[in-house]
């Protein structure tokens, strides 16, 4: 089973993020949506909604997360909307995201920070 407390208000799961490991991220949960490379505008809705994720929210899909879905840095192949849906069902299994922020993290050196190019 998988870390409830990891789950991001996205869809998420930061349990394996590469960015966690590489330069020591919390997860968006335990930073309050105040992420290494600034505020999360899909944490902060989510927050001030009182939801665990974006896949509780009537919304869901709305507008902000369809532009980060398909981004093509950060997009997924809709791999965060099947976690949203699974976890709003009770069932916490998780696609990894695979998208080109993730592998960039990949090639980070351990410790190294995060930079502007993200």
């Amino acid at each position: 089973m998988i870390d409830k407390n990891m789950i991001a208000f996205c869809g998420t799961y930061c349990g394996v993020c590469e960015w966690k490991d590489k330069i020591g991220c919390k997860g968006c949960k335990a930073n309050k949506g105040i992420m290494f490379w600034g505020e999360c505008d899909k944490a902060k809705c989510c927050i001030e909604k009182g939801l665990e994720h974006c896949g509780e929210c009537s919304d869901m899909p709305c507008q902000k997360l369809k532009e980060l879905f398909g981004d093509p840095e950060h997009g997924d192949r809709e791999a965060r909307i099947h976690n949203l849906n699974n976890w709003k069902a009770g069932n916490y299994v998780y696609e990894k995201l695979g998208n080109s922020a993730q592998e960039k993290a990949k090639s980070l050196n351990e410790g190294e920070r995060f930079n502007e190019e993200i």
